[in-house]
């Protein structure tokens, strides 16, 4: 078990001054049971154009590292960083666990905000430019999809289209079918989302105004994970966007989860059908045209489920292996009668 290393308060600083965006590479490494820095680079030219001749003479073939190289894109929080896990083959087992598990210190200590993207490599072509350009064109592609996959997805489109020429029929009233019923977002709804997106706000609860036909924004109150079942109100639906920090497998996550509740049979019929056939609409516009990544859309009746175990196990479901057990066929129903003796012939054609 390895202690928990921190950064000297020398490379605390040196983040903090690198963040500004005037620094183009910083490697760090392991030495006394600290993180310290071991090289850094000011910019010279573009990303692209320095990223060989910064990176790769600073990759020692026994020796593991971290580097954090600054990319030329920007976010809320500032320039987007690429971190890179560099662990080659011939370094010694411990330090290279030891530097895994160091890892997610490492992104802490600088701030996970700002990194866009994370790269491990065991040689130098997986760190090159080269190698980069190939893993970001690998996360992009889409994944093969399987026979079932492949299947269900004909027959989503075959619903969309059928849902289309439903529209399509009649565009004058909304209310003659519920696919696709969508409640524009009033633009302060629309601000706070974005403000969540950025990760200025961790909360926002919506509603939709039966009369005006639009979805408006309730409040943005700041809420941690032993708050959110208060948020939940027990005798009216809502949309909710939660930001859940939380730590996965020694990372941490600031995940968004957008919940659906619904106090059953408390709500009217009409309170019920046009909250669940707005929900789809209002994540297109959520995912799509405000571009803010949901990790997990969940549906619950009550605050009361929403424990922090909830929230993990629906964001990181566990695996189950099921093993299905061979079932031995019931005989005949009934009782049945007494086994009989079947008698062979004799030598003389004679029973015996």
């Amino acid at each position: 078990m390895f202690l928990v290393l921190l950064a000297t308060p020398e490379l605390k600083e040196f983040f903090a001054k690198a963040r500004n965006g005037s620094v183009r590479l910083i490697k760090v490494v392991i030495e006394d049971e600290q993180l310290i820095l071991g090289a850094y680079k000011e910019l010279s030219g573009a990303w692209d154009r320095d990223y060989d001749s910064f990176v790769l003479p600073l990759l020692d073939e026994t020796q593991p590292c971290y580097i954090l190289y600054r990319l030329d894109t920007q976010n809320a929080q500032g320039f987007e960083w690429l971190f890179i896990s560099w662990s080659p083959d011939n370094s010694p087992v411990r330090l290279k666990m030891l530097y895994a598990a160091t890892r997610a210190t490492v992104k802490k200590e600088f701030g996970g905000g700002h990194i866009k993207d994370e790269l491990f490599g065991t040689l130098k072509e997986d760190i090159s430019l080269g190698g980069y350009k190939k893993h970001v064109s690998s996360c992009s592609a889409p994944a093969p999809l399987t026979a079932a996959e492949r299947e269900l997805q004909e027959i989503k489109i075959s619903e969309g289209r059928v849902a289309q020429v439903k529209t399509e029929i009649s565009v004058e009233s909304k209310h003659q079918t519920l696919q696709g019923l969508a409640f524009p977002l009033r633009p302060e709804a629309e601000k706070a989302i974005l403000l969540l997106k950025q990760k200025k706000l961790n909360y926002v609860q919506l509603k939709l105004d039966l009369e005006k036909e639009t979805t408006e924004l309730v409040h943005t109150n700041p809420t941690e994970i032993a708050e959110l079942p208060q948020r939940i109100p027990e005798d009216s639906a809502r949309y909710h966007l939660f930001l859940y920090k939380h730590s996965h497998e020694g990372d941490y996550l600031e995940s968004v989860v957008f919940i659906y509740s619904m106090p059953g049979y408390k709500c009217s019929i009409k309170e019920r059908m046009l909250y669940s056939s707005c929900k789809n609409r209002l994540l297109d516009s959520v995912e799509q045209d405000l571009q803010l990544e949901i990790a997990k859309k969940i549906e619950i009746e009550s605050g009361a489920e929403l424990t922090a175990e909830f929230l993990y196990d629906e964001v990181h479901p566990k695996q189950h292996a099921f093993k299905q057990a061979f079932a031995k066929p019931k005989g005949p129903a009934g009782k049945r009668g007494q086994k009989r003796l079947i008698k062979g012939p004799g030598e003389n054609g004679e029973d015996i």
